[in-house]
């Protein structure tokens, strides 16, 4: 078994494959969902709490996805597209809630972070629910999209719950920032069903809570510059891993990897940090934030990292990977 070639969560199944076969409580599902293939580990003996846990995560998930996909016909991402430069649109508590955070960390960035990206729309990988095949956008295009780019102009009214895009052909995606409290939604369902311990990791984002028997959980940390390896191992209860990478939704055309983390101010991919990993208590602190570091830099990255002091961090560049303190002393190898 060749440990350091597994992705994140193909290492998590291999560290509870002894506990599972001594222990029939531990059990693991796996779906699509969200573009990746999320799964979730249960620590509990009886079979029906079990089942019902599932189910319940699986079902939240499954309708928060929906509610916020750029791709699902009638979600609220594609109602406010529609109505962009129309009246504001009524929108569910928890899809005002991603929008808020989204709006939160596009200021402690800058802008680094902005989900109005969504106008880049000429944008394919070859992966999307669409069927479009990779295709490298259009630079007059992109030039045109830009000026409806820019997160100040997505008006937010949290008490009355509303959201409006003032220009048409405004567009949101929260791909990169709806995702963690869609899979923390899910783990509240677990423990509302009364399971104890549980992980979910969608496609490099894990949250969990407790932990098995006797042991943390431990998820891999995939190496930004080498994504087939494993850059380390990090023990964790009660916690969040957040990971961004040109590794995971791309295409290599022209002698350049072109990847989906899109520049705000510019409509192209990021270029110079190839991926981060972030380490925290709560999703709060995380998210939205390895996207914002892959279009702001290293040096950026870290300045808003020492404002975070909760957050342990990798930042892979072309030249190195940096680990913050608190990441080089729980970040362990692999093997």
């Amino acid at each position: 078994m060749r440990r350091r070639e597994f992705t994140l969560g193909l290492l998590v199944t291999a560290g509870l494959q002894g506990l599972a076969r001594a222990d029939e409580g531990v059990q693991h599902e796996e779906r699509a969902l969200m573009g990746t293939r999320v799964r979730i580990t249960l620590v509990e003996a009886d079979a029906a709490k079990r089942r019902a846990a599932f189910e319940a995560a699986w079902t939240r998930m499954g309708a928060l996805a929906d509610q916020m996909s750029r791709y699902r016909e009638g979600s609220v991402v594609r109602q406010l597209a529609a109505r962009a430069g129309g009246a504001p649109l009524p929108v569910p508590a928890e899809t005002m809630q991603v929008l808020l955070a989204a709006r939160e960390v596009a200021a402690f960035t800058g802008g680094a972070f902005d989900a109005s990206v969504g106008a880049y729309r000429d944008w394919h990988f070859g992966d999307d629910a669409a069927g479009h095949a990779a295709e490298i956008a259009d630079a007059q295009r992109l030039a045109e999209q830009r000026r409806l780019v820019g997160w100040r102009r997505v008006e937010l009214n949290a008490e009355a719950r509303t959201a409006r895009l003032p220009t048409p052909g405004m567009a949101l995606d929260l791909g990169g920032i709806a995702k963690l409290p869609i899979l923390q939604a899910g783990l509240a369902e677990i423990a509302r069903s009364g399971v104890a311990a549980a992980m979910i990791d969608g496609g490099g984002d894990v949250v969990c809570r407790g932990n098995p028997p006797g042991r943390d959980w431990r998820v891999g940390i995939r190496d930004p510059r080498a994504p087939q390896r494993l850059a380390g191992v990090v023990a964790l209860r009660d916690g969040v891993v957040a990971s961004s990478g040109d590794y995971e939704r791309f295409f290599d055309r022209a002698g350049r990897r072109w990847h989906h983390v899109l520049d705000p101010a510019s409509g192209w991919p990021t270029q110079g940090v190839h991926g981060v990993a972030l380490v925290a208590r709560d999703i709060g602190t995380v998210n939205g934030l390895g996207a914002a570091i892959m279009v702001g830099g290293l040096q950026r990255g870290q300045r808003w990292l020492a404002q975070r002091p909760g957050v342990d961090a990798l930042i892979a560049t072309d030249d190195s990977t940096w680990l913050s303190s608190g990441m080089q002393a729980r970040l362990t190898p692999a093997g």
